[in-house]
């Protein structure tokens, strides 16, 4: 498929295409081909737009109603990137299903592949019954790019998520910068777009809650060292800080002049932005966020030893004001490139730590607690959608 010239004429075109790339892929299993996708639109709380230099007018339904051609631009680009992540994620971890450590866990994994691919079906949607012939071309361009050929738009979402530590740590902490993003759109001046993350965001709250209690089995297990844990935080956390963009971003600042995409706490926030920082601010509240939870994890360590630390905001970034820059993963203290190159055998997954991960997976058949009392993922699935707009 990857090379094709665009010719999607209607969404349904682009259907054939989706399942297309769901066989290539290789994540077109039972429970995925019995799947029925839909697009699924919500309500908006108010259709006023809340924030920016529109505030106080009706919400855009369609591009006609949107005054510039550059604001269109804009935010066509934001949902292009959107939907990029979402099926990017499927093509990260669609090789993990034959070493899920149970069957409650193989079930969840199929649940969050369905709902990423249904994300990003959202996404493209939304690009071709709203954005003409350029959305069309846009959405088949999403199937054509490939994770695991390092074709997806962000870093982050080219990284190959091979073992069941990485896809707890991924879903907990780089779904959670999803959860941001999409908060971050719920209000959009564009009143399609925030229909769409409704149900994206309930969906969203069950891949982070199964990374979140992943790790808590992990630990209560107390089978993988907490060490090497750690690195598998500092991977990816440090991986989710360069998520949110550029520092002194003028995308973020015009994208908040034009209401199309809002503070993570926008609704609740009554003071005024700064327009310079936005990106960074909603950084911030990302990590105050993901300290707590991994204070929470620290919960279950036995006592005596040492806890588990958020990495600092300034370690390994490859994004904004620190990009390339070398500082200590705990405590932001400056490093030289020696030192640093030292740090980060000593921080970040080495290939012998993998060897070391892969051979407790293999061999310890405890090292994960077993999950108990919770209902089959697949189960309730289907639940939010009772109410949905299904077009």
């Amino acid at each position: 498929m990857p090379g094709k010239v665009a010719k999607i004429g209607s969404f349904s075109d682009w259907v054939g295409l989706f399942n297309e790339w769901r066989k290539e892929v290789g994540v077109n299993k039972d429970d995925v081909e019995s799947f029925h996708f839909d697009t699924l639109y919500g309500a908006v709380e108010t259709g006023d737009i809340q924030f920016g230099s529109y505030k106080g007018r009706k919400k855009w339904e369609n591009l006609r109603q949107i005054p510039t051609q550059q604001m269109r631009d804009a935010l066509m680009n934001m949902i292009i990137y959107q939907g990029d992540t979402e099926f990017a994620s499927v093509e990260q971890q669609r090789n993990l299903f034959a070493s899920a450590p149970t069957d409650w866990d193989r079930r969840a994994l199929t649940r969050v592949m369905i709902e990423e691919m249904r994300h990003g079906w959202q996404m493209c949607a939304l690009l071709i019954d709203f954005f003409g012939y350029s959305g069309k071309v846009e959405a088949q361009k999403m199937l054509e790019r490939r994770a695991f050929e390092n074709k997806r738009l962000l870093g982050t979402f080219n990284v190959d998520v091979d073992n069941w530590l990485d896809f707890f740590t991924y879903t907990d902490f780089v779904d959670r910068d999803g959860k941001f993003q999409l908060q971050m759109l719920k209000y959009s001046s564009f009143a399609p777009l925030g229909r769409s993350t409704s149900y994206m965001l309930r969906e969203e709250a069950f891949h982070m809650g199964t990374g979140n209690d992943g790790l808590r089995r992990i630990v209560e297990a107390g089978v993988i060292p907490q060490w090497l844990m750690q690195k598998y935080l500092n991977k990816w956390i440090s991986s989710s800080y360069d998520l949110f963009g550029t520092d002194h971003s003028s995308s973020a600042h015009w994208a908040y002049v034009w209401g199309i995409k809002g503070r993570y706490d926008e609704p609740q926030n009554e003071q005024a932005a700064d327009l310079d920082d936005l990106n960074d601010y909603n950084r911030q509240l990302y990590r105050q966020e993901v300290a707590g939870l991994v204070e929470r994890l620290n919960t279950f360590l036995q006592p005596g030893g040492k806890k588990f630390y958020t990495p600092h905001i300034q370690f390994n970034r490859n994004i904004g004001r620190w990009a390339g820059k070398k500082f200590h993963c705990e405590t932001g203290e400056p490093l030289d490139d020696r030192a640093y190159q030292q740090h980060c055998e000593e921080c970040l997954p080495t290939a012998r730590d993998k060897e070391v991960l892969l051979d407790i997976i293999r061999n310890e058949k405890k090292w994960i607690k077993e999950k108990e009392g919770a209902r089959d993922p697949l189960s309730t699935i289907a639940e939010p959608r009772k109410s949905a707009i299904n077009i």
